[in-house]
């Protein structure tokens, strides 16, 4: 394989010429740009990335914060970050943090050695402070899950509003007994899709049940599952279930179904993200649909801005309300 001293030889210039051209500097001519690219043609010269990168104190390369890649609502996100980062010459690195700081303090050493350009942090359990810090020297976004005191950029929706809108439905169908499968509060879109259901409930006069509103820590289909079981057995039972996320809501549909009830008509149910299984179900899931592709790629493209020094705005995207089978018979 030719190197870059060969091309230089070739089209009769310096090897700081040709490495002019690589980089696409302007202070080349016309004439000496053909030179060099000719001679490159010729030779089937392909330079290193990885020197250029070194040169130009770049990785191109960008790191993605997750708890859990088997999570499905994150599938269509990294999609939007892969093709966006793609389209700028970017590659990106999915990292699986489990939630533990030790696995972050390791991704996020890459970006203090300038082995990675930035950071889009998806894990609601992200040591804040720690990366609070280390946006003070590098880029990072927020997507999703975001602390509104940071001062980090972040792509969200409005969850209050969504699960406003949600249990809104739910009460215009006729519900007033209506339960929160939520997650661990300690997670802002946690507490703010519980403000959106609380905020329905009194705007229509309905009175809020402590004993209607389940915690649990994670947001997986075993704990939908769970958390069903013990609502079935209450003895004033809901009529309907508001759960912060589709994987909750399958679960809980599951349990529904597996007793012998019937959905709608005993127990109506509205999940929350529109992951592709939502659709899958029987009957199929009543949900609140998250742009989730977009929402990727616009924190990619913010990301992106950042490490090349510009300025960028968090941006919170619409939501839309998807009416499916689990809450109209």
């Amino acid at each position: 394989m030719a190197n870059i001293q060969q091309v230089a030889k070739e089209a009769g210039v310096s090897v700081a010429t040709v490495s002019r051209v690589l980089n696409g500097q302007n202070s080349v001519t016309a004439k000496t740009r053909t030179k060099v690219e000719i001679a490159i043609e010729k030779l089937n010269y392909e330079p290193s990335m990885l020197g250029r990168n070194l040169r130009n104190s770049e990785s191109r390369l960008l790191l993605i914060l997750i708890p859990q890649i088997s999570n499905p609502f994150y599938f269509e996100i990294i999609k939007g970050i892969e093709s966006t980062a793609i389209q700028h010459n970017h590659n990106i690195l999915l990292c699986e943090t489990d939630s533990s700081s030790a696995r972050e303090d390791i991704y996020f050493n890459l970006v203090r050695k300038k082995m990675a350009d930035g950071i889009i942090s998806m894990d609601p359990a992200v040591n804040i402070e720690t990366l609070t810090k280390l946006a003070e020297q590098h880029a990072i976004i927020q997507c999703s899950e975001y602390s509104e005191d940071s001062g980090i950029p972040y792509v969200t929706i409005d969850n209050e509003g969504a699960a406003y809108q949600a249990v809104n439905h739910l009460i215009q169908l006729g519900h007033e007994k209506i339960a929160l499968i939520n997650s661990d509060e300690t997670y802002l879109y946690a507490r703010q899709r519980k403000m959106g259901y609380k905020k329905a409930l009194k705007q229509h006069g309905i009175q809020v049940k402590e004993d209607y509103i389940y915690h649990n820590q994670g947001i997986g289909f075993d704990y939908g599952q769970q958390t069903m079981k013990k609502i079935l057995a209450m003895e004033d039972r809901p009529t309907a279930i508001f759960a912060v996320s589709d994987l909750l809501a399958i679960g809980a549909l599951k349990e529904i179904n597996a007793m012998g009830l019937n959905v709608p008509n005993d127990i109506a149910i509205i999940g929350f993200d529109k992951i592709d299984f939502s659709n899958m179900t029987h009957p199929t899931l009543t949900t609140i649909a998250q742009p989730m592709y977009q929402m990727g790629a616009t924190a990619a493209n913010m990301l992106i801005k950042m490490i090349k020094g510009e300025r960028v705005e968090s941006v919170i995207l619409d939501h839309e309300l998807v009416i499916r089978g689990s809450t109209s018979g």
